[in-house]
């Protein structure tokens, strides 16, 4: 059941795929809505099948590369809506959709992993402090498309090459705007979950600090959106800047996730997850 809910989710996201990059190249409203509500479709089957792999195993399932592939595109399509929703610059959809498409696809794709799951992941509090962190996660990932397209706009309007990207990006103040709603989310977001997992590792391992790999890039990331969004307060930071830093921040979260997880050893690390048996 849960792998049918999956695959049903993946279709829905391809179709969205589909709808919003028939949008972007046709700019028909009703192109942009039917890609929204089959976003929604996906997410509820999404968020079925999540809640049917966590009522089975009784914990979160985040073990294996591909079990946080799909926790992460869920939190990636959810935070997206509700940006749509809020401030809708629809555009983004173009490249939200197929990013979460891949993301399941990749779930589907990469080989299931079994062993013993270690204790560590059993438990209410870290499922708490995994949902907020990736939560943060995707409000940053949205602020690093929406400075792509900033820096993509902004080089049309200097080259003054008003083409096929300039009559289908939004103005640059709206994507300023859209980068700081994300950065103003995602931040405290991914604060909240860096305070939840270091209580948790007080509690567990009796040490909020463990030097792990991941907490080192977890932190530097932290600290170029905290300069971000103290410069954009504090300094008046708009623009071609704020964008910059938005992409820079994103690209050591992947870093973070890929190479911690999978090259590095430490606490974090999915070979640590899984015990075998």
């Amino acid at each position: 059941m849960v792998n049918i809910l999956i695959y049903l989710t993946l279709i829905a996201y391809f179709g969205a795929t589909a709808l919003w990059l028939a949008f972007f190249l046709a700019q028909r409203d009703n192109l942009c809505r039917a890609g929204a509500w089959l976003l929604g479709i996906g997410l509820a089957f999404h968020t079925l099948a999540l809640i049917a792999r966590t009522w089975a195993a009784g914990y979160l399932p985040v073990a294996t590369m591909g079990q946080t592939l799909l926790v992460s595109a869920w939190a990636l399509v959810a935070a997206f809506l509700i940006l749509y929703w809020l401030f809708p610059i629809k555009v983004l959809g173009a490249l939200s959709a197929p990013l979460a498409a891949l993301m399941v696809s990749g779930t589907i794709i990469l080989p299931q992993e079994h062993g013993v799951v270690s204790p560590l992941l059993q438990s209410l509090w870290l499922t708490v402090h995994i949902i907020l962190a990736l939560l943060g996660n995707a409000a940053l990932t949205l602020a690093c498309l929406g400075g792509i397209f900033y820096l993509v706009q902004e080089r049309q309007l200097k080259a003054k090459r008003f083409g096929f990207f300039y009559r289908r990006l939004p103005s640059l103040e709206q994507l300023d705007a859209l980068n700081y709603w994300c950065l103003t989310i995602g931040f405290p977001l991914l604060t909240a979950g860096i305070i939840s997992g270091s209580l948790y590792a007080q509690h567990i391992m009796g040490s909020f600090w463990r030097w792990d790999p991941k907490e080192i890039l977890t932190v530097l990331a932290w600290l170029i959106y905290a300069v971000l969004l103290h410069e954009r307060l504090a300094a008046g930071w708009r623009g071609r800047k704020a964008a910059i830093m938005a992409i820079c921040g994103f690209l050591v979260l992947v870093i973070t996730f890929i190479s911690s997880t999978l090259w590095i050893t430490g606490y974090h690390s999915f070979s640590s997850f899984l015990k075998q048996p």
